[in-house]
């Protein structure tokens, strides 16, 4: 296969200019190392991993000695198996001032991250990472951040094929993960089988201690039938045949491993009585759908959790979007107690933009309706979006657009 390139890779290398270290976190398998060692490609870089039994020794028992051996431009591939080289490339931080000195990878742990963080405060940036977007897979790059005009997204649109439901459920269903995108579905099947075994359950139990392995993989499951809706740690428990005090814990494993993320509800003191409890996602909708039994693209698509997959995979899709974008966003969602909901509230510089997922192909009026409650929250309301199957931008009412869910 190819190399794909990553919408990542524009603010990696702005921050490896600004920073001595630069460490690229998230899931296995998701591209990381791959990017890097793209990126690295004509420059005088030495790339070494702690996969690498003897390095890792090496690494682990003299950290000193092994940034004498390795120095400097370094690409460090799975650093969070030799925290003790983050002293020492501490102390080389400090003597020179060269900007990205340190390449790293590492997973998404927050353990990793806060000892990273602490022993490098100042000196190192970190980036997430998520597998590949329908955007990525289809090498389209558009300039600039996504505007929610009716100008900017027509312009968009020509960059952009037809939004054809198969299209759209071919990439929910298969997701985005690189090893998968040539692979049929029993070697899918099998691949995620392995990506269980190999990965998730090894770093359960290395990593975070888990010892009850059976029930963390039933747990895995529960998640993913649980996925789009809000999080119940008891349920969630009771599927896993654990206590909603464990199914908590595991929950932020999950999160740590960059399988799940929770999305949080909005909060204002204008607004009164509003939900409390966020709601979950898988960052990969093809993990999640191999989890959930859905063997088929149409198997999937025609099934009673098509809608739920829809949502997941545009609200993962964005999350993409302005994790690798210039601006600060925070992305939330809205239900009060009259059980008036919002898919997503997306809060950039201040403006707020209601957005709905659905995933009809001509959504009318009704879908929006749910906005009128944020001119209560006294901020700014921008323009808002019902985002569907439909494959031209239009507007909606005065204040809201139709907006194609590729074009995301």
């Amino acid at each position: 296969m190819d190399y794909i390139k990553r919408d990542l890779e524009r603010k990696f290398l702005h921050m490896s200019a600004a920073f001595k270290a630069v460490m690229v976190v998230g899931a296995r398998q998701v591209g990381k190392s791959t990017m890097l060692k793209h990126l690295a490609e004509g420059q005088n870089r030495t790339y070494v991993t702690m996969d690498d039994t003897q390095l890792r020794a090496f690494a682990q028992t003299d950290p000193k000695l092994f940034l004498q051996t390795y120095q400097p431009p370094l690409l460090i591939d799975e650093v969070q198996k030799a925290p003790e080289l983050f002293e020492e490339i501490k102390i080389l931080c400090d003597e020179n001032d060269a900007r990205g000195q340190f390449w790293l990878t590492g997973s998404q742990s927050k353990k990793l991250v806060k000892k990273a963080g602490d022993s490098l405060a100042g000196r190192l940036c970190i980036l997430k990472m998520y597998s590949l977007s329908a955007r990525e897979k289809l090498c389209v790059d558009p300039a600039g951040e996504l505007d929610f005009s009716l100008q900017s997204l027509t312009a968009r649109k020509k960059l952009f094929g037809q939004n054809h439901i198969l299209t759209t459920f071919e990439n929910i269903w298969r997701g985005g993960l690189p090893d998968v995108q040539e692979k049929d579905e029993e070697q899918l099947g099998e691949y995620f089988n392995s990506y269980i075994e190999t990965y998730l359950m090894r770093d359960a139990v290395d990593d975070y201690g888990i010892a009850d392995t059976e029930g963390f993989r039933k747990f895995l499951r529960a998640c993913a039938a649980f996925t789009g809706q809000l999080v119940n740690y008891n349920d969630l428990g009771a599927s896993a045949g654990v206590s909603g005090v464990t199914a908590k814990e595991w929950v932020k494993v999950l999160q740590s491993m960059g399988i799940i993320f929770l999305l949080e509800p909005y909060a204002s003191n204008e607004l009164k009585r509003l939900t409390k409890t966020p709601k979950l996602y898988f960052c990969d909708t093809g993990f999640c759908a191999y989890l959930s039994s859905w063997t088929t693209r149409d198997v999937l698509m025609n099934g009673a959790a098509s809608g739920h997959y829809y949502e997941n995979y545009v609200i993962a899709e964005l999350l993409r979007h302005y994790a690798y974008g210039k601006n600060k966003v925070n992305l939330n969602y809205y239900r009060d107690n009259k059980m008036r909901e919002i898919d997503l509230i997306i809060e950039e510089n201040g403006v707020l933009h209601p957005v709905e997922i659905k995933k009809a192909s001509a959504p009318d009026k009704s879908a929006a309706k749910s906005f009128s409650v944020l001119k209560s929250a006294e901020r700014t309301v921008g323009t808002g979006a019902v985002i569907c199957m439909s494959d031209i931008v239009l507007p909606l009412d005065e204040n809201a657009l139709i907006v194609p869910s590729n074009l995301i």
